[in-house]
């Protein structure tokens, strides 16, 4: 569907901030708010970001064989 839609300047700024950052068309970008919104508004969960977390294991592993290092992280009995 093909429509015009008028942004207010705080919405034209933050959809302009998503598509910079992830590098969507305007389209795109439109349709992920919006079903987002919808989402929220149906009471559905509001998807949260992607966090790695990390530790520090102080361990030295040399990754040429990938094999070895599976070993050495897991054990051999991993197999």
């Amino acid at each position: 569907m093909r429509t015009t839609i008028e942004f207010e300047e705080d919405t034209a700024r933050a959809l302009d901030r998503l598509r910079n950052r992830t590098g969507m068309g305007v389209s795109e970008a439109v349709n992920h708010l919006v079903r987002r919104g919808l989402l929220v508004e149906d009471g559905g969960p509001e998807p949260s970001p992607f966090v790695q977390r990390t530790r520090r294991l102080n361990l030295r592993i040399d990754v040429s064989n990938v094999a070895d290092a599976i070993d050495a992280l897991e054990g051999s009995r991993t197999r």
